[in-house]
């Protein structure tokens, strides 16, 4: 039997449910209390009006919001690219090619060897407040390789991303028809039993358009919902073919014309904005003021990966959000939780309202705000998971 617990003298909740609190789009109640029931949210609101149930938490003030949803990570891989960074942040400009380096080295390790990696960075982001996560495949590039990352993915999350079109394998780099024929055909056979999502790099240097639309739409045969890395590098097709397929998100959207953003606005298809990838590449950053402006929903999320973004906080992605990209708080925390679960086209994460899953992040400040007004210190005091207290 299930019991009840009541999180109580919390100064600032987020429901991420603009029919409750203040009204605004964060759902904000001051002097509130939530309470679970096994592994579900099934009350919000002010503390005195709090029923009763078997066990209290005293929040002592604190804020508390939903566990954050990363939607976009590349977590299965070994060795890292130390090298590589510090030769840019040296003066060298960023390209693909580096993805090369962390192939070799993950086709090398063992199946321990990638999996002990994962859960040390899962570990990591659990400890800054992230209670649901996508993982992408990616680093293998073969038929053996890309599967055994999924099977190890799928055990840590549902939320899995089959990435064999990350770049053309360099197995294939004198045919690139050749590699997109294996990623449609005999590998998506193999990975698509482990995997929920598809997923290509549509840039230059890696897939162009017709590329991508023919490794998604063989992902959709295959009952893969598609998802996107799109205008990263460049202006490209990435974003609105995203639009067309009905992409759960593109991801990147750093070069947009004004008739992506209207695509964006006007489909179903989220902008996931990942700073982590600007600031440790010193590119241009993404303008989420005139993605949010034109109506277009935005998620925020780490692109947690060992070459061109090694971050595993959500708390850091806001903080650049709100000072380099135009959110305010209250929009970056939102697209980190809300947006982050609208990108995985899931309703059960990312609020906290009654039937939500219990994903509850306890920051030691009394507002949602100092994620990006403190950026860089520990603020998570506390995080459940499924209405398990895990940190």
């Amino acid at each position: 039997m299930s019991s009840s617990t009541v999180v109580t003298n919390i100064a600032t909740l987020v429901t991420n449910d603009p029919s409750l609190g203040d009204g605004s789009p964060l759902g904000l109640i001051q002097d509130a209390a939530v309470v679970v029931d096994g592994d579900r949210v099934v009350w919000t609101g002010e503390a005195g009006r709090a029923p009763a149930a078997d066990h209290r938490v005293d929040a002592a003030g604190r804020a508390v919001l939903p566990g954050f949803v990363d939607s976009h990570s590349h977590l299965v891989f070994a060795g890292d690219r130390t090298q590589e960074f510090n030769a840019r942040m040296s003066g060298r400009s960023y390209s693909a090619g580096g993805i090369r380096t962390t192939v070799a080295a993950t086709r090398a390790a063992t199946d321990a060897e990638l999996e002990a990696n994962l859960t040390r960075y899962l570990a990591e982001a659990l400890r800054q407040g992230t209670t649901t996560f996508e993982t992408k495949s990616g680093y293998g590039l073969t038929v053996e390789d890309e599967s055994r990352a999924l099977r190890i993915a799928a055990r840590h999350t549902d939320e899995v991303t089959y990435l064999g079109a990350h770049i053309v394998s360099p197995d294939h780099a004198d045919d690139p028809a050749a590699y997109v024929a294996l990623v449609t055909g005999e590998m998506l056979d193999a990975c698509a039993p482990h995997a929920r999502w598809i997923d290509v790099f549509c840039e230059k240097g890696a897939f162009d358009g017709d590329q991508a639309r023919a490794i998604l739409t063989a992902g959709k045969a295959k009952g893969l919902h598609p998802r996107i890395h799109a205008n990263q590098l460049s202006y490209g097709p990435g974003v609105q073919l995203a639009v067309e397929l009905d992409a759960a998100s593109a991801d990147h959207c750093t070069h947009l014309t004004d008739a992506d953003v209207d695509a964006l606005a006007q489909g179903d298809t989220v902008a996931t904005l990942l700073p982590g990838a600007e600031f440790s590449t010193r590119a241009e950053w993404p303008d989420a003021r005139r993605l949010l402006d034109a109506g277009v929903t935005v998620a925020l999320s780490t692109d947690c990966n060992p070459g061109s973004s090694f971050t595993s906080s959500v708390p850091f992605c806001v903080a650049l959000a709100v000072r380099d990209m135009g959110m305010t708080p209250d929009e970056a925390v939102w697209s980190a939780t809300a947006g982050g679960a609208a990108a995985l086209r899931r309703t059960d994460v990312g609020r906290l309202t009654p039937g939500a899953r219990a994903d509850l992040t306890l920051l030691d400040a009394p507002s949602h705000v100092h994620l990006a007004y403190r950026p860089g210190v520990p603020l998570v005091a506390g995080v459940w998971r499924g209405g398990e207290r895990v940190v």
